[in-house]
């Protein structure tokens, strides 16, 4: 007898097998799954190439997927400029790489018998440490030993520096950890979500109560555009935050 569960969707299967003695090097589905939207936003970019012309407002883009590439471009640079400022400019092409990829993978997980990498408390994890420890660096470039006033707040007393010491440098720690979970639990929660309530409308019509197992299948409809909302969200609110993060090892306070 099979039991089928709602996280069953996360597990990680090896597609090909690699290993060395100890070291496992093997391509899963979560990996096929993050190579996908590396592919997409490759193509998405390319076809936007084919007969470029400079947009106006009395010349808008000439195909529907420069004008596309175009709006995201704007989206994302506005971004920057309003939480980096000028200086955050020369970061604009991993700001828009790091939104795009968030954004592809939680769109694509939203495909019937996919995977959603973004689900993985590991994949986010990875992503958001990596970002924490990138900023730390450009923050320490920039600044060298003054970067440390970062963790003690202009105009706090003196008498209170080593509590506000230490709670600002185990809050700034754990921006990666809450930078990775935020993705990893909407993303893992609504799509749990949409098994459950999918799975319990294909049950009801197996019972005397068919006729109930049409409200579950109502309400995917409605889950359905709550999830693409979730995806593109969550894609905007890391990107926003790695923006955020950018901006204080730049400017500090």
């Amino acid at each position: 007898m099979f039991v089928y569960t709602p996280l069953e969707q996360f597990q990680i299967i090896s597609l090909l097998s690699i290993k060395f003695s100890w070291l496992n090097l093997s391509f899963t589905n979560s990996a096929l799954f993050m190579l996908i939207p590396c592919v997409v936003i490759y193509l998405f970019v390319v076809l936007s190439t084919i007969k470029p012309v400079i947009t106006t407002r009395e010349h808008p883009a000439t195909t529907v997927w420069q004008g596309v590439v175009e709006l995201v471009y704007e989206f994302v640079l506005t971004m920057v400029l309003e939480n980096i400022g000028e200086k955050g400019l020369k970061y604009f092409p991993f700001v828009f790489t790091t939104f795009m990829f968030i954004l592809v993978c939680n769109l694509i997980g939203m495909v019937p018998y996919t995977f959603t990498a973004t689900s993985h408390l590991i994949v986010t994890f990875g992503l958001a440490f990596a970002i924490w420890v990138g900023v730390t660096i450009i923050g320490f470039s920039i600044h060298k030993i003054h970067f440390f006033s970062f963790f003690f707040p202009p105009g706090a007393p003196l008498a209170l520096a080593p509590l506000l010491v230490v709670i600002e440098i185990i809050s700034y720690v754990f921006r990666a950890l809450s930078l990775s979970i935020r993705l990893f639990a909407n993303m893992m929660a609504g799509h749990t979500l949409f098994k459950i309530v999918s799975g319990f409308g294909w049950l009801m019509f197996g019972t005397a109560f068919w006729m109930a197992g049409f409200f579950p299948i109502i309400l995917l409809f409605g889950f359905t555009g709550l999830e693409l909302g979730v995806a593109i969200l969550q894609a905007y609110v890391f990107t926003v935050l790695t923006c955020i993060y950018l901006n204080d090892s730049i400017h500090l306070h």
